[in-house]
């Protein structure tokens, strides 16, 4: 979707900022990367060799083979350049997780093949098995995205798709098997469903929806945009009419209710892609950001009461410095810098870099990326999926974002712009300062991609997070990470009871000698995607742990103290107290 040709103005006039953006691994460790005091210290030093974490491309020997069908036969449809996401999921409950990878299909009247979403089941050595067929999920859909939550608190992980068209729920079975129920839920989504989220914004116990929507699109209301005049092109999303995201309350017994305008979130302009649930405020009640593609992004605070305020504007994250609608994408949210609220990262259009809005704690943002490595060495890419996490378990939030651009021939128009496009990494050396080392970390991840969705975990329970990345129109990539686990971690497994089952709006924190970690466990961000549900927090060389405390979304605290490093475990609601999670081997 080539934007109009006033943004395409601003590519040359910025591109030389880009330049600044050189690595500082390359030099010396000077006073910025000294640590932040609220942080372990990290053990990990780079050097002009590279990086001593590298992510190793295991795709082919786990046994992926997954590829993405966009469905494109000529004809240059809007939702071809979109799709599509993947997830993490325990969905046997074995400790290991496991892959769902999101597909689209062929358009009717043009068969060639068939196409499902495929689930991969996590085999304990480094593979996985196709289990697909014998699931139930061999189902034709235009996918887009998925969320990963156990919506009837029966202990085992459920499965939403989200789609062009019917969006799709499965209820897992317990018996490696689901079964559609999303008639009976009530979930039959007509619109362009995009990212979508767990959460429970009533505080009852019990999981709700949000699904972002897209545009009013279809093929008979297909519009015919040209670059040159002559040929077809994909058209950008400024030719079609927005519709509102949807939230489904969950009403028990597999029944959601479209509760979207009584909650305040109907936005009939909105043309949303990404979705990050958290905690604005630092209420305890969780919060929304709705990301917008040319249209301003959005920010709906809870009121407490099921509804919700929109305070984009307010915040400072609806337009950019200059005024303008960008194309977002992705979103993510973590405190990254130890501040004690959760800041935000967004994926945008190329030639608008990302946002790296600092949550200042009082209901403003600022974003941190034009005087950042972040935004001037992300200028030119176009960012799909991204994440916080940390690499290498020094303690400290890195950035992870999937680049790819929508339009095959854009090189052409833009001579530095390219359709596949390697992803971007950036370390948190502490004090806001982030380094790229996306070169530094082996050579498949320089390999440029036609990227959408990106997701972590511990795919092999060795406390380090691995990454999945989806492309459009091809092959799904898995990276291994080799070296993040010379650090120290803790992973935990939160099980609600009285809150619902998967702890989804949880807040874990490490109360530590050199102060405090918290993450929340949390569905949905990145596009299209969900990490794993288990929050991974990396110490350094921090080996005991004073305090591990648990707030739910009940009220209930658990606290548990003097935990030992190096553990991954299960803190299950009113229990005050931790157990390793079981870990099936195989048989």
């Amino acid at each position: 979707m080539l934007r109009s040709k006033s943004r395409s103005r601003i590519y040359g006039i910025v591109f030389s900022c880009s330049m600044l953006a050189g690595s500082p691994y390359l030099q010396a460790a000077g006073p910025a990367a000294q640590k932040t005091p609220s942080r372990p210290a990290a053990a990990l030093v780079a050097t002009a060799k590279g990086f001593p974490v590298q992510f190793t491309d295991i795709t082919r020997q786990a046994g992926i083979r997954f590829q993405h069908n966009t469905g494109a036969f000529g004809q240059k449809y809007l939702p071809e350049t979109m799709g599509s996401g993947g997830a993490f999921l325990d969905y046997n409950n074995d400790g290991w997780q496991d892959i769902l990878l999101i597909n689209s299909m062929d358009w009717p009247g043009h068969k060639r093949r068939s196409s499902f979403p495929a689930l991969y089941r996590n085999n304990k050595n480094g593979t996985f098995l196709d289990v697909t067929r014998e699931a139930g999920l061999a189902v034709e859909i235009y996918g887009m995205g998925a969320a990963i939550g156990d919506y009837d608190n029966d202990g085992w992980v459920d499965i939403f798709i989200s789609a062009l068209g019917p969006d799709r729920l499965f209820r897992n079975l317990g018996n490696g098997k689901f079964l559609d129920l999303t008639q009976k839920a009530g979930l039959q989504n007509p619109e362009y469903g995009a990212s979508a989220a767990w959460l429970d914004y009533d505080k009852d116990g019990d999981l709700d929806l949000i699904v972002t929507q897209y545009v009013q699109w279809s093929t008979e209301t297909d519009i015919r945009c040209s670059l040159d005049g002559v040929n077809k092109s994909y058209c950008t999303p400024e030719s079609y009419k927005g519709v509102s995201s949807r939230l489904f309350q969950n009403q028990g017994k597999s029944t959601f209710l479209d509760v979207t305008q009584k909650a305040g979130l109907l936005d009939p302009t909105g043309k949303a892609l990404g979705v990050a649930v958290f905690d604005s405020n630092n209420d305890g009640w969780p919060d929304l950001l709705i990301a917008n593609d040319t249209q301003p992004n959005r920010l709906y605070l809870n009121n407490r009461n099921g509804t919700f305020t929109e305070r984009g504007v307010q915040a400072g994250i609806a337009f950019s410095e200059d005024g303008t609608v960008r194309g977002a994408m992705g979103v993510d949210t973590a405190d990254y810098d130890g501040s004690g609220f959760a800041s935000l990262l967004i994926a945008n259009f190329s030639n608008e870099m990302l946002n790296l809005y600092h949550n200042e704690g009082k209901g403003l943002f600022v974003d941190e990326a034009p005087t950042s490595t972040v935004g001037q060495a992300s200028l030119l890419t176009l960012a799909f999926g991204c994440f916080f996490f940390d690499l290498d378990l020094d303690g400290r939030m890195d950035i992870f974002v999937a680049n790819g651009h929508v339009e095959n021939d854009i090189n052409k128009v833009q001579k530095r712009v390219t359709y596949p496009q390697p992803p971007h990494l950036f370390h948190n050396r502490s004090n806001k300062q982030f380094a790229e080392i996306t070169q530094l970390v082996g050579p498949s991840m320089k390999i440029p991609r036609v990227a959408r969705g990106a997701a972590y975990a511990d795919i092999d329970n060795d406390g380090d997070l691995d990454v999945l990345v989806t492309a459009n129109g091809g092959p799904a990539v898995l990276w291994q990470n080799d070296g993040g686990n010379a650090n120290r971690y803790l992973r935990i497994k939160a099980v609600g009871t009285r809150s619902n089952r998967d702890g989804i709006g949880a807040v874990v924190r490490l109360k530590l000698p050199s102060g405090a970690l918290w993450q929340q466990v949390k569905s949905g961000s990145s596009y299209c995607s969900q990490n794993e549900l288990p929050v991974t927090f990396g110490l350094g060389k921090t080996a005991q742990i004073p305090t591990l405390e648990v707030v739910w979304p009940s009220g209930t605290v658990d606290r548990i103290t003097n935990v030992s490093s190096n553990q991954f475990l299960t803190v299950q609601e009113g229990t005050n107290s931790a157990q390793p999670v079981a870990l099936t081997s195989l048989k």
